[in-house]
């Protein structure tokens, strides 16, 4: 009886992954990422034309793509290449285009990727893009296996779109223009989006205006930086209030 009672309060144990799990987590991270990978495509072609254009072999758009993952950082850096500028010039560059992924790390769901190698590469393909559809309400549930899919197949759009548009960078005239412009509408649809996902608290957009306006009228000789200044110290603050919210609830 005693044996028996021990088993019955036993807690039960969890069941184990189905096989199938990755392959249903990877189809709805595809789901997910493919109206966001529709927009890379045309940034990719443009990127890889521009990397052959400047006079570069064509696998240096596969490099920077591969290794670098940084979009718009990648653009500004096929011009320092080409200028032969120091490396110590590109490191402070790529440290001001990309210190704003060091804010992502506040909310980014980092914790639900297992592994140590999984967790890497998660903060290694950490985009713009990335953070934005896994910071959603609607993306809050998701197991860390979607979340990695998704910044893998990001990662992959990318990659191949650039390699595509510098193995075809010598049939793409070079007066074509607006392609450019997919980066600026993909950006605003996902801040608009995330605009809707902070109801009841101070949306970024007005953050952001706010700064800018306080440093205007200020230091205006130093607008940006101030303005950084302030809107980093504002962010800060708007997640110290939310988790301070959190913790008493």
């Amino acid at each position: 009886m005693h044996i028996r009672s021990t088993m019955a309060a036993a807690p039960p144990r969890p069941a184990p992954e189905l096989p199938g799990r990755a392959p249903s987590e990877a189809r709805a991270a595809f789901r997910e990422s493919l109206s966001v990978g529709l927009v890379f495509v045309p940034l990719g072609l443009a990127f890889g034309a521009l990397v052959v254009q400047s006079g570069l072999d064509w696998w240096w758009a596969s490099l920077s793509a591969a290794v670098a993952f940084g979009g718009s950082f990648e653009f500004l850096l096929i011009g320092l290449v080409v200028a032969v500028t120091p490396l110590a010039s590109i490191a402070v560059a790529a440290f001001m285009v990309n210190v704003r992924h060091v804010f992502y790390a506040l909310s980014f769901p980092l914790h639900r990727v297992s592994g140590r190698l999984g967790k890497a590469y998660s903060t290694f393909a950490l985009c713009d893009e990335a953070y934005a559809l896994t910071s959603g309400k609607q993306a809050r549930s998701w197991p860390g296996r979607r979340v990695l899919w998704t910044q893998l197949l990001l990662h992959l759009y990318w990659t191949g779109s650039a390699t595509a548009g510098a193995l075809l960078g010598a049939l793409i005239p070079e007066g074509v223009t607006g392609l450019d412009f997919a980066l600026t509408a993909l950006f605003t649809v996902l801040a608009l989006d995330a605009v809707r996902d902070l109801r009841g608290e101070l949306p970024t957009p007005l953050l952001a205006l706010g700064s800018a306006l306080v440093a205007r009228v200020l230091v205006p000789g130093e607008m940006l930086p101030v303005a950084f200044a302030l809107f980093t110290a504002g962010l800060l603050a708007r997640h110290l209030a939310n988790a301070r919210r959190t913790s008493h609830a």
